[in-house]
C-alpha cells in the first residue's frame, strides 16, 4: 500500500509499474476504486495507465492510497454499497479528474451525496463546461441555473463556477428525493411542473433526448 502525503504527494518514487505486472488499485477519497495498469508520480499528480489502453492524469489529492492489484483484474471491488463497476462501463476516475472543474465537482457531490459521474454528466449536457454558458432562456452557468433557481439556492453570481455547482448539485439531489432518476433529471431540464402535469416523463423531444444523453455519460 502506498500512503499519499498531507498536500496529496505520493510518498513513493516515481517508479513505473509494468504493465503487464498485476497492476495496482488506486482508492479516491470518495471511497470508490479503481484497477489500472501502472501508476507514476508525477509532482502533485498521478499518471496512470489505464488498462484499456492510453494514459490518464489525477490529482494525486483525490486519491486516499494505492494499493497492489494481485488478481490482475479489469476492476476494483466497489466501495460498500455500491455496485461493481465495469472497466469501459462508466467515466474512470482518472479521466473525471482530468476534466475542468473536478476538484469542485467532487466536493459538492459528495458534499450532497450525488454520484460525480452523473454531476458530469449534467454539466456536459448543460454547457460542455462553459461557466459563462447562457441559454436563450436566461438559464446562466456551468449546470444552466434558471434566475428562480439560483435566487431558491441564494446564488447571487451563477457564473461563478463554485456556486454554481454547489447551487446546481443541491438542486438536483432535492429533485432526486422526489422523483426516481429518469424524472429526476427530466424535471432540472423541463422543469418540476412539467414532469407532474404529465405524470412521468413529458412528451418533449429535447428532454427526451436529455435525458437519454445524460444517463449514457454517465454510465447509467
Amino acid at each position: 500500500m502506498r500512503l499519499l502525503g498531507t498536500f496529496g504527494v505520493a510518498v513513493v518514487a516515481s517508479l513505473v509499474v509494468p504493465a503487464a505486472a498485476a497492476g495496482e488499485i488506486l482508492v479516491f477519497r470518495t471511497g470508490r476504486t479503481m484497477s489500472v495498469g501502472a501508476v507514476r508520480a508525477d509532482g502533485d499528480r498521478l499518471l496512470v495507465t489505464l488498462r484499456d489502453g492510453g494514459d490518464a492524469s489525477v490529482p494525486a489529492s483525490l486519491v486516499a492510497r494505492i494499493d497492489p492489484d494481485e488478481m490482475a483484474t479489469s476492476v476494483a471491488p466497489a466501495a460498500s454499497g455500491e455496485p461493481t463497476v465495469v472497466a469501459g462501463s462508466v467515466t474512470p476516475e482518472a479521466v473525471l479528474a482530468g476534466r475542468p472543474f473536478a476538484a469542485l465537482i467532487a466536493s459538492a457531490a459528495v458534499a450532497y451525496g450525488v454520484d460525480e459521474r452523473l454531476v458530469h454528466a449534467v454539466i456536459e449536457a448543460e454547457s460542455n463546461y462553459q461557466p459563462r454558458a447562457r441559454s436563450r432562456t436566461g438559464a446562466k452557468g456551468l449546470m444552466q441555473l434558471m434566475p428562480a433557481t439560483a435566487r431558491q439556492y441564494a446564488v447571487r453570481d451563477p457564473y461563478d463556477p463554485q456556486a454554481n455547482i454547489e447551487a446546481g448539485v443541491r438542486h438536483l439531489k432535492d429533485l432526486l428525493g422526489r422523483f426516481e432518476l429518469r424524472l429526476a433529471l427530466a424535471a432540472y431540464n423541463a422543469g418540476e411542473g412539467a414532469v407532474r402535469t404529465y405524470g412521468g416523463l413529458p412528451p418533449f423531444a429535447e428532454t427526451r433526448s436529455y435525458v437519454a444523453r445524460v444517463l449514457e455519460r454517465a454510465g447509467r
